[in-house]
């Protein structure tokens, strides 16, 4: 009973992980004594579920919440449905967490058909991935315990390919989908091989134990080659574990390498930039062939030229429209490859990674600064274009996972359009119009100063170089002077090596992020920079930050496994201190510096991973299950 019991919360302590927008106030300061006093008089969930009937607000929610806790504690299904469908029904709180608890309460009262009910009426409102992942999760519980192992399906390979993709923990969801999977026939299983390569690895494994079920030599061989295909995939937590795989941790033998860049049209200067830090990172590694393809090669022609080849890794393409060529024509399938851009289409291969200078990289960074210093109200400036508008909502999107407050917005459209939207924003227009007022009432000169808005904390710009020039000194004038001076931010964007050789005094007090590549005091491979300033001493800012990419491309062959695999391992690179994801996306932590005194120097700023609003504790915020 005891294990039972805390494998249960374990599973509940993840669906409290639904949890987006608690919206009432903070618990353990802002609550009454008296209520706090209550809940901790009463013996269990029906009597704090009393409680909470004579009490109103903020006191009344927690109270809820409290006899919700107990109530899953006591496996006092019935009353988790009551307390969830009256909370359900405030609109303070995360309507759509509780919907879910409603279905789990049901589905353990084996009131099936209403637990599915409920979840079909949160269908196209699961906009957070937890919501989503723990949707299907359920949905997929439920038909499973029906002996609908076909119908249930669909929705486990739905809920471990969103975990996968988004870091999300669902306790006994690998458990609960390898069980399933082994009470559908061969022939079932081959009609779901398709799709992503998280539901193909799945079934492969499910095929391999059917067809192997009589020959454990056999079967550990297929194991073993599924292994090394499906490197990473959440299966392998369901596989006996043995020593021997240790040596898939093993850096890869690379003998020749084929590298796909672009190398005539209008993206050479890249592809050229590319290929020099490629080279540069050869001359410390032990490969015997290095052969470069162009990338915009024929397809066809392309795709045998790699299949003659038969190289032991492919760095590349660049070009987004390439990669999805190859995707389509699985050529690349079983070839571990790392690709030198994003991808926007269904993962083919765990041996398959994804490295671009993404500026989401650094937008994320800057966000998890902001709530380590615990900033409520940043304010946003962006140029009013494609990308500009893309990061901005980025930024959002992830600020909302975090933080219940909102962020502050202002889109520039061109140089001239920047005053007015800085004051705009600081609601400096509006103390120049009380000003106005002031001296036409008193018809004589008044002494003034202007104030800005006083709830901004912090200011971040997401605009290029010269775009960053003009805007921090419209910053630094439209503050008010007696106020606390607002810590201003920028991206990468914002520097430039060619243009800070003359221009660095209207940015001081600017921090930023940027390459240790690009930040002299940064740069620990003295004499490869001093060599690429020789031989490149003009070469554009995109350039150099290619070329530094390029060369952590190759720099990191011996350890992209071990990348893939181990959480939290990270490699130090001259583009950053580089991760793998579980979609395989390269992440980059970049270095912090500050303009001060017209000089660029270090800083070590605090950053670290935020708690989603649905996993703080209640010290912090009306959280749930622990």
């Amino acid at each position: 009973m005891r294990l039972k019991l805390v494998s249960l919360l374990i599973i509940l302590s993840g669906l409290s992980a639904c949890s987006t927008t608690e919206k009432p106030t903070k618990t353990s300061d802002n609550l009454s004594n008296s209520a706090n006093t209550l809940k901790n008089e009463a013996l269990n969930a029906q009597s704090i579920y009393q409680l909470a009937q004579n009490r109103y607000g903020a006191d009344k929610i927690q109270l809820l919440y409290s006899a919700r806790d107990s109530a899953i504690t006591e496996e006092n299904w019935p009353l988790l449905e009551k307390i969830c469908t009256e909370l359900a029904l405030t609109a303070s709180v995360d309507q759509i967490q509780n919907r879910l608890y409603i279905a789990f309460a049901q589905k353990e009262q084996n009131k099936n058909q209403q637990a599915l009910e409920v979840l079909n009426t949160l269908e196209g409102q699961l906009k957070q991935p937890e919501h989503f992942a723990w949707h299907q999760f359920l949905t997929a519980s439920i038909f499973a315990s029906q002996d609908l192992p076909k119908r249930a399906a669909p929705y486990f390979f739905a809920a471990s390919e969103s975990v996968a993709k988004n870091n999300i923990s669902i306790p006994k969801l690998n458990d609960a989908l390898w069980h399933n999977l082994k009470q559908l026939s061969s022939y079932a299983l081959e009609r779901f091989n398709r799709g992503s390569v998280i539901q193909q690895g799945w079934i492969n494994l499910a095929l391999y134990h059917q067809v192997y079920a009589n020959s454990s030599v056999d079967l550990d061989q297929a194991i073993n080659n599924w292994r090394r295909r499906y490197l990473g995939h959440p299966g392998t937590n369901v596989l006996p574990k043995q020593d021997t795989y240790a040596n898939e941790l093993a850096p890869l033998n690379i003998e020749r390498l084929v590298v796909l860049l672009p190398q005539s049209g209008a993206n050479k200067r890249l592809g050229d930039a590319l290929k020099a830090g490629i080279l540069a990172a050869l001359d410390k590694k032990e490969i015997s062939e290095t052969l470069f393809i162009g990338e915009n090669t024929e397809t066809e022609a392309l795709s045998a030229q790699i299949s003659q080849l038969q190289p032991d890794f492919v760095i590349g393409p660049l070009l987004k429209a390439n990669i999805d060529k190859l995707a389509k024509t699985n050529t690349l399938l079983d070839i571990p490859t790392l690709h030198l851009n994003t991808f926007d289409g269904e993962r083919t291969s765990l041996q398959h990674y994804f490295f671009a200078l993404n500026p989401e990289h650094e937008v994320q960074q800057t966000l998890e600064h902001f709530l380590a210093q615990g900033y409520q109200k940043p304010m946003l400036l962006a140029p009013n274009n494609t990308n500009g508008q893309r990061l901005i909502d980025y930024f959002n999107l992830q600020w909302q996972r975090y933080s219940e407050t909102t962020t502050q917005v202002g889109f520039y459209n061109d140089n001239k359009d920047m005053p007015n939207t800085i004051t705009s924003l600081l609601e400096v227009d509006k103390s120049k119009e009380r000003i106005k007022s002031v001296k036409t009432l008193f018809n004589k000169e008044v002494e003034s100063e202007t104030r800005s808005r006083g709830d901004i904390d912090a200011i971040y710009i997401l605009g290029d170089a010269i775009e960053t020039r003009l805007i921090k000194p419209y910053l630094d004038v439209n503050v008010s002077t007696f106020a606390d001076r607002i810590p201003i931010y920028a991206s990468s964007k914002s520097h430039s090596k060619q243009i800070d050789t003359t221009d660095k005094g209207d940015l001081d007090g600017l921090y930023f992020t940027e390459l240790p590549w690009m930040l002299d005091s940064q740069i620990t491979q003295h004499n490869l920079r001093k060599q690429y300033n020789y031989l490149w001493p003009e070469q554009a800012d995109i350039s150099q930050r290619l070329f530094a990419m390029a060369y952590d491309a190759v720099a990191m062959l011996n350890d992209i496994r071990q990348l893939s695999i181990t959480p939290d391992k990270y490699f130090s690179g001259l583009s950053g201190k580089l991760s793998i994801n579980s979609a395989g996306d390269i992440e980059r932590s970049l270095q912090w510096a500050q303009y001060s005194n017209r000089r660029i120097k270090p800083v070590e700023l605090k950053t670290q991973r935020p708690v989603p609003l649905f996993m703080q504790s209640a010290n912090d915020g009306i959280t749930i299950i622990n």
